[in-house]
C-alpha cells in the first residue's frame, strides 16, 4: 500500500524518506495542522518547544485514530518550529524521530518560521497518512 522511498543519488536524509508513493484505490487522510494545546485549549508547555512537541505528536495521534489511522501509515508531513536556530529545530526533530512517525519513515520537511497561530505556540505539525481497510497491513 505505500512504497517508501529514499533515493540511492541523493544523500541518505536522517530518519525520513525521500518520497512516499500510495497505490491508487488508496484512502488518505488531510490533516490539520497539529497544535500543543490540551483537551481544554489550554497551551502545554509554554516555552519549552520540546514539551510542545510531545503534545503536537498526542493530538496528532488522536487525530489519525479518529479517521482510523495511525503513526506508522503517515506518509508526509510538515514540522514548523518557531525558531532560527538549528539546535531548537534539532531538539524538536528528535522527538519526531523518537516517536512512531520514525517508523516509516515517512517524507517530512523541518521549518523554521516567525510564529505560528496560538499565542505561545512554538511547534505544529501537518501530516497526510494513508487510513487502511480494516484488517489491511502497509
Amino acid at each position: 500500500m505505500i512504497r517508501r522511498v529514499t533515493v540511492p543519488t541523493l544523500f541518505p536524509p536522517p530518519a525520513y524518506s525521500h518520497a512516499s508513493v500510495v497505490e491508487t484505490g488508496t484512502r488518505l487522510a488531510f490533516l490539520a495542522g497539529s497544535v500543543p494545546l490540551d483537551a481544554d485549549g489550554k497551551l502545554v508547555g509554554e516555552g519549552d518547544p520540546v514539551r510542545q512537541a510531545r503534545q503536537v505528536i498526542a493530538n496528532l495521534e488522536e487525530q489519525l485514530r479518529a479517521v482510523g489511522s495511525d503513526l506508522g501509515h503517515v506518509v508526509a508531513t510538515d514540522v514548523y518550529v518557531v525558531s532560527d536556530e538549528s539546535a531548537v529545530l534539532s531538539a524538536v526533530w528528535g522527538v519526531v524521530e523518537a516517536s512512531g512517525l520514525s517508523a516509516g519513515p515517512h517524507s517530512s520537511t523541518l521549518i523554521g518560521v516567525a510564529c505560528l497561530g496560538y499565542a505561545g505556540q512554538l511547534v505544529e505539525i501537518t501530516a497526510t497518512a494513508v487510513v487502511p481497510d480494516a484488517g489491511a497491513g502497509s
